[in-house]
């Protein structure tokens, strides 16, 4: 396995009394993969497959909804929370150089926005599971990031106090549920895939994938590798601001959904929840140096989205 596992029993949702040498070897273990792919997978994180797999349910029912159900849902680049609500399939491309990527997502951000949720009558408790389950997520993220500073020899609550407004209009921080749909129906286009090479916005983020398969992470050696589901684990990831921020001690690694060689009939799920600092966070190298400008928060996610969802349904680049 070249992503690593490690048992995040002592730090887990619940779990506050932990002792120093338990969470000496646990946060050097996770700082080792953060340092390496970028990636790890936590297991005995507090949050069980039982939740994931009600979070996967419910948001199916949303995507096969029809399209002009959930287009009352769509999310508007323009609003204020810019990110939240429904996108269609290949309207986003995370890759530039490809076609649209084969997925539609589902974002939550504010948990207090004015984001069109689909009625109870066509999707029963479908705010409720997505509400309850960012803010389950929310809880892990903020451990992770207590952990991760403790890997750089910071203050514990570095990057958590970075983080104070998670769930509000003042963060990005994204809950989304994805559906990659089945493709023996669909005519893909010359190097589409269902999505496309790219490295996450903000600081780090946290993966929930059913056993499609389908997801690759570039290693080291410049090759990509499978990162496939491990029922129970939450598979974390640095992100570009924390990169910039540890000025490389910790990186962000580059991935993609390949389609799958055969089974086009299958669909694909995942959740991600993309952590981003507070929106008006200047982002500057925490040992100091000037690696890297400072950056405010809320600006380079921003920018990082307006390059994905620009002439997105333009499928005439060169690959």
């Amino acid at each position: 396995m070249d992503i690593p596992v490690v048992n995040f029993n002592a730090y887990k949702l619940g779990e506050d009394q932990i002792p120093d040498e338990r969470l000496s070897v646990m946060t050097e273990e996770i700082k080792q993969a953060f340092s390496g792919t970028g990636f790890v997978y936590l297991e005995n994180t507090g949050i069980e497959q039982q939740e994931v797999n009600r979070v996967m349910d419910v948001s199916k029912k949303f995507f096969l909804l029809p399209e002009d159900t959930k287009k009352l849902c769509a999310r508007n680049s323009d609003h204020e929370n810019f990110n939240d609500g429904w996108v269609s399939s290949e309207i986003e491309r995370l890759n530039p150089l490809r076609p649209g990527d084969l997925k539609e997502a589902f974002n939550v951000s504010d948990l207090d926005s004015e984001l069109k949720w689909p009625s109870d009558a066509a999707i029963p408790e479908f705010r409720e599971v997505l509400d309850s389950f960012f803010r389950r997520c929310k809880k892990l993220a903020l451990r992770v990031l207590e952990v991760t500073a403790l890997c750089l020899g910071l203050e514990r609550d570095f990057f958590v106090s970075k983080h104070r407004l998670i769930g509000s209009n003042k963060n990005c921080t994204t809950l989304r549920t994805l559906y990659y749909p089945p493709l023996h129906n669909v005519t893909v286009k010359p190097n589409q895939v269902r999505c496309g090479e790219h490295s996450d916005y903000g600081s780090v983020t946290l993966l929930f994938q059913d056993e499609s398969g389908g997801l690759e992470v570039m290693h080291r050696s410049g090759q990509y590798i499978s990162a496939p589901c491990i029922p129970g684990t939450v598979l974390v990831n640095i992100a570009d601001l924390m990169q910039r921020w540890t000025s490389d001690v910790l990186v962000s690694t580059s991935h993609r959904v390949v389609l799958p060689s055969d089974k086009m009939n299958t669909s694909r799920q995942s959740m991600a929840f993309f952590v981003n600092p507070d929106n008006d966070e200047i982002i500057s190298c925490c040992d100091g140096s000037s690696k890297y400008p400072p950056v405010n928060a809320l600006q380079y996610t921003k920018d990082r989205a307006y390059i994905a969802y620009k002439d997105a349904n333009n499928s005439n680049l060169a690959f």
